[in-house]
Parts: structure tokens; sequence; C-alpha cells
């Protein structure tokens, strides 16, 4: 996937608040040289190297975190420590600095990604669907087969939220969506050129609305422990 020594141990949390926690732990230790463990508190959160916020339900994950005062060093590890995190799903929603489609009252947000987030994009459970994604990572040699893209009451990213951080996030794929394929009209108004964000990439901040983590394919894995590695050399 990229030059950074296979070699180089690290040690990777995935927040298991809710959702699909246990997948990301399973493929992760499934690659060589990686320790992967459960984060549900602060001092946890202190002795990995990255972090991925998994799928669930981040109204949810966001409210249990809150209650275990964990929210704020989340909000801490991105924002003024710039750790390595990885978002799927739901995780992606919580990473966003703009999220539309929110439940009445609003939620509270990680942050660290210059991107809009639309929750719930593609409908709810009965809507979720598998689609083979085209996905362009960075050092990739060649063309690579698509990935497969599994959406389970998905989010979308409409654009990016800053015009001053354009030049910042990195788009890996995208997903064309017809305009005639949606259901709810506002969003056709929301949607440009007939296509929607579904992984992007901002400094060490990674984020996908769909879930890696259900199927064998292993490359964003990869491609985040790759992110981790280089971000510990240089520390």
């Amino acid at each position: 996937m990229s030059g950074s020594d296979p070699g180089v141990g690290v040690r990777i949390g995935v927040l298991a608040l809710q959702g699909a926690f246990h997948e990301h732990i399973v493929a992760l230790s499934s690659l060589p040289g990686v320790t992967a463990v459960p984060v549900r508190t602060a001092k946890e959160l202190e002795n990995v190297d990255g972090l991925i916020l998994p799928g669930g339900e981040s109204t949810a994950i966001a409210l249990i975190g809150q209650g275990t005062g964990l929210f704020e060093e989340l909000r801490r590890w991105v924002h003024q420590d710039s750790k390595p995190t990885w978002g799927t799903c739901a995780g992606c929603i919580m990473m966003a600095n703009n999220v539309h489609g929110q439940k009445e009252g609003g939620q509270q947000l990680v942050g660290g990604m210059d991107i809009i987030a639309h929750r719930n994009f593609f409908g709810r459970q009965m809507n979720s669907f598998e689609m083979p994604i085209h996905i362009s990572l960075p050092d990739q040699e060649g063309p690579a087969p698509p990935f497969p893209g599994v959406f389970i009451r998905a989010p979308a990213i409409l654009g990016i939220s800053s015009s001053d951080k354009a030049d910042e996030v990195r788009v890996l794929a995208r997903l064309q969506v017809p305009s005639n394929s949606l259901k709810d009209p506002l969003l056709c108004d929301l949607v440009q050129d007939e296509s929607v964000i579904v992984a992007a990439q901002q400094g060490a901040c990674l984020v996908t609305v769909f879930h890696p983590e259900l199927t064998e394919d292993t490359r964003i894995h990869e491609y985040f422990l790759d992110i981790v590695k280089k971000h510990k050399a240089r520390e």
C-alpha cells in the first residue's frame, strides 16, 4: 500500500461505547504488527497510536461519551493532538464539522473534518445496500479492483464545509446518485453533479460512510495503519 515499515508495531483503539466496534477489532487483528483494543475510557485512549470511531448510532455514541466524560477527550485527541482518527458511517458523522439531517435538538460532534455530512442520506435500515466503490488511495500502484462498499443507514458527504480548507480535504471516493433516485426533493438541491463523497481524508483524519469492517477486504484498514505509522514516526 505504501512505503511505511511493515515491522513497525502499532496499537489501534476502537471506540467501544456502541456499534460495530468488534468487527473492526477482528479486521485489525488479522493484520501483522497490530494490537487492536477497545477504548471506553480516557486512560485507554492515552495508550493507543490511532483511533477508529465505528458505525452505530451517532447520537447514542455521543450521549454515552458525554456521560462517561470521554467526549471532551475525543475532541482533544482530534483537534489539539491531531492524532490519526478514522470514522466509519456513524463515526463519519461524528467527525464532520457540519451535519445536515440531525435529530431534533441536534447532537454533539467530535469534528475535525471540514466536510458537510448528511445523516441517513441513503435512507433507513431497509434501504441498506452493497455497491462496488472505486477508491483512490495515495501511493496506490496502478488500477485497483473496486472496494466492496457496504452501506447501512449510511450518511453521505455533500461537500467541503470551508472554502479555506478545500485544498486540505482529499476526496478518495465518490458514488453516483442520480437525482431521479432521490425521494426527498430537498436532497436534489444539496447533491452536486449527481454524486456524493463516500470516502475522504484531511491530514491524519480519515472517513468512510460505508463499512469496510464488514468485508474481507482490508485495504482501507491497511491504509489507516500507514497513516498511523507515518504519524508515529514523526512524533
